[in-house]
């Protein structure tokens, strides 16, 4: 049945797009394929991808992990989606961040850059929060997406301002162990062959294997509310179930049906790029879903080469696992994801 799609994948290999990858396809809950391809290393020497593969998941954190959190803080009756940051973080104002809300994170519309290199002055998060609350803004709040990492990093330091509680720990508590997620995880003490290789690192004079790929993250400790969690398919099925049974796992209730709709309602009708609260959703634009999941489709992605898109008309989703940037930060998944699940959805 799924021929073409492993052909495809065994193709881009072939073509040293990506190293190797990890694909799960289930469709009205029931599991349709779920298999490996390549390698989870490469270099200096190739080690088969395996089912038990741990991948840095790099930015699905924001919706594996902060996003869940912020909707269980919601539903604790903690915060509302309209409420000032500022009301949190009296810091986080000024040049217009006092008119940032919590709902402008989670959108990505709250007007704060994409990214900043904090890595290259070995700030602290405390040092990292200080520069985040002296930005100056690229857009007004609420007019406008710009995909931005500050944006989460500052919703894990207020989470861990609302909560008293380390993120990690909090993440894991309410999230992770209910999931029964066991092998997720910021710091997950494994052998490194139990991990896909990312990037080469000239301080390690080595493939990074189980430490975070994304600089800032790095430079935070392995913590962070954009990027730093690590999970297996299988771990990341329980989530996928638990989205799809509209906030129940095995019988226990993670999260409200009511709450998971409002997070994958469209907050940017004004902009070309649809989003809900974390999640991307299907536009009319580009979308790394392809041209022929449904409207209502939502998804992330993470840099590192990891994807997760559910296509709830149809009742399907798809689960990609790569580790692209072994082969450094070249830009071919882009193009990848798009056609496999063109091809997944042709399949069916």
């Amino acid at each position: 049945m799924f021929e073409k799609v492993r052909n495809f994948l065994e193709k881009e290999i072939q073509l040293n797009h990506i190293p190797g990858a990890t694909l799960q396809v289930a469709q009205q809950g029931k599991l349709l394929l779920q298999e490996t391809f390549g390698f989870q290393r490469v270099f200096p020497n190739k080690e088969p991808m395996k089912i038990t593969t741990v991948f840095d998941l790099a930015s699905l954190t924001k919706v594996i992990a902060t996003l869940p959190v912020v909707l269980k803080l919601i539903e604790h009756g903690d915060l509302h989606l309209d409420d000032r940051v500022s009301f949190f973080l009296p810091s986080f104002s000024g040049g217009g961040k006092e008119e940032i809300r919590i709902k402008h994170l989670l959108t990505h519309t709250s007007g704060l850059p994409a990214h900043r290199r904090y890595y290259e002055k070995k700030l602290l998060v405390g040092e990292i929060m200080e520069s985040i609350y002296e930005e100056k803004l690229v857009a007004p709040p609420g007019k406008q997406v710009v995909y931005s990492d500050l944006g989460f990093i500052t919703l894990y330091h207020l989470i861990e301002k609302i909560t008293s509680v380390p993120y990690a720990r909090f993440v894991e508590e309410e999230i992770l162990a209910p999931l029964e997620m066991n092998e997720t995880g910021f710091h997950l003490n494994y052998e490194k062959t139990r991990y896909a290789a990312t990037e080469y690192s000239e301080e390690l004079r080595d493939y990074k294997q189980g430490i975070v790929h994304d600089d800032n993250t790095e430079s935070m400790g392995g913590i962070s509310g954009h990027a730093g969690l690590f999970s297996t398919v299988t771990d990341l099925t329980n989530f996928a179930e638990m989205i799809e049974q509209g906030g129940y796992f095995r019988g226990k209730r993670i999260l409200s049906e009511q709450t998971l709709a409002v997070s994958q309602k469209n907050y940017t009708l004004f902009d070309s790029e649809y989003r809900g609260l974390g999640w991307i959703l299907n536009s009319p634009n580009f979308s790394s879903c392809g041209d022929l999941f449904s409207e209502g489709s939502f998804g992330h992605t993470g840099f590192t080469g990891t994807s997760i898109w559910f296509d709830p008309e149809i009742q399907l989703r798809v689960i990609l696992l790569t580790n692209r940037v072994h082969f450094g930060r070249k830009d071919p998944i882009i193009r990848l994801r798009p056609r496999l699940h063109n091809l997944i959805v042709s399949t069916l």
